[in-house]
């Protein structure tokens, strides 16, 4: 484990992931190679140091930050990059990256030579996410995850749950994070991918093959983000 930005970034293996999708019962496999993940979904604290902002309400600084669209989330990806020395991640079109939404239409592109921070892609949250395990979770969901069994129906100070095997703390549960990848194309459009369930959700909805979608711009309170980042060092 390695730190980064005041928070932990876990090294996380090489391995492959098999993603599989209910509605159309379609199943692939993506190789991926060694990458690091955010310990813990990014913190209200973190996003007003690095944007100046606080979206999200409640507040809290150790609460994950919410109310965050994609956009947000890759635009804040790019500002930590820049703060750290490191090379940003995405390239957007004019005007994108100092704060407008774009919807259909409008791409963003990822440089993978770059070594800033990114969203994971949706292989590498779920591979991630399972930490070597093979079941709906990597533990007891009450031992691992807020859902809405056990949240009271609010959201949690991040780190609060049991972590899986490599040290990641809230993948299920709490906030679902966006991904990078766009959930279908030919019938969604522009829609990213969300994983990971959150403090609303049923037990359902809190496994390591969930999926779920929305719009770039959407921002609701049990949606967040973590950070990668390419390679190992």
């Amino acid at each position: 484990m390695s730190t980064d930005a005041g928070f932990a970034m876990v090294a996380v293996p090489a391995g492959q992931v098999t993603l599989a999708d209910r509605r159309t019962r379609r199943s692939w496999s993506v190789e991926l190679a060694p990458y690091r993940l955010a310990s813990v979904p990014v913190t209200q604290a973190l996003y007003a140091e690095v944007t100046g902002l606080r979206p999200s309400g409640p507040h809290g600084d150790r609460l994950p930050v919410e109310g965050v669209s994609w956009w947000d989330a890759a635009r804040f990806c790019n500002a930590l990059s820049r703060r750290d020395g490191c090379t940003p991640a995405y390239r957007f079109e004019a005007g994108d990256d100092a704060g407008a939404d774009r919807g259909d239409g409008r791409q963003v592109e990822w440089d993978a030579s770059a070594d800033g921070y990114r969203l994971p892609t949706e292989a590498e949250w779920e591979h991630a996410c399972r930490a070597g395990t093979a079941g709906a979770h990597y533990g007891p969901l009450d031992d691992i995850a807020w859902y809405r069994a056990n949240s009271d129906e609010r959201i949690h100070p991040v780190g609060g749950k049991q972590p899986n095997a490599w040290g990641l703390y809230d993948m299920l549960g709490n906030v679902w994070d966006w991904c990078w990848d766009v959930y279908d194309a030919e019938v969604y459009g522009s829609y990213r991918v969300l994983r990971g369930g959150g403090w609303f959700d049923e037990h359902w909805s809190c496994r390591a093959s969930a999926r779920r979608r929305s719009h770039p711009t959407y921002r609701v309170d049990d949606v967040g983000f973590r950070l990668a980042r390419s390679g190992t060092a």
